[in-house]
């Protein structure tokens, strides 16, 4: 069970969430070890069926961590701006809780692959194509099934 937002008066419906999600630069990808202890890691990513999708080498700490601990927690900040003469600021962000797995079917995982390269570099699709063609066996997808989502926002 999640505890009730804080600041409900901040709470971005359902539909912005998911719009500020799918259109943030980066995310912080937040794992835990088998020790428990937290590693959180920027990550660029995509939104496609409901779903968050990142890529990363093929080992290291984030796929240990998801091994030893699959659930995590992704959060993208928004716009910001200073208001230094209220000690505050404005800003929209959206924290995903879900669970992460590696990718194994083959079509998928170059799909997102495609997806990340139209979102990051749109002008260069055909050698990004060469690109993902390359490195496929050197690359891993995970998808991060969304359980929960919240959005929150000060205008």
């Amino acid at each position: 069970m999640k505890k009730p937002l804080r600041r409900e008066d901040r709470r971005l419906d359902d539909t912005a969430a998911m719009a500020l999600l799918k259109r943030g630069e980066y995310g912080i990808l937040s794992t835990s070890d088998k020790n428990n202890r937290p590693y959180g890691i920027p990550v660029n990513y995509v939104v496609m069926e409901e779903c968050v999708f990142f890529h990363c080498a093929t080992e290291g700490q984030k796929l240990e961590n998801i091994t030893a601990n699959n659930g995590v927690s992704f959060c993208v900040v928004g716009e910001t701006d200073l208001i230094p003469e209220k000690f505050s600021t404005r800003y929209e962000s959206v924290v995903v809780s879900g669970r992460a797995a590696v990718v194994s079917d083959g079509v998928l995982k170059k799909n997102v692959l495609r997806a990340l390269i139209t979102k990051y570099a749109p002008d260069h699709m055909a050698t990004g194509k060469t690109y993902i063609d390359k490195l496929m066996g050197k690359t891993a997808v995970v998808r991060v099934s969304i359980d929960h989502l919240v959005g929150k926002a000060r205008k």
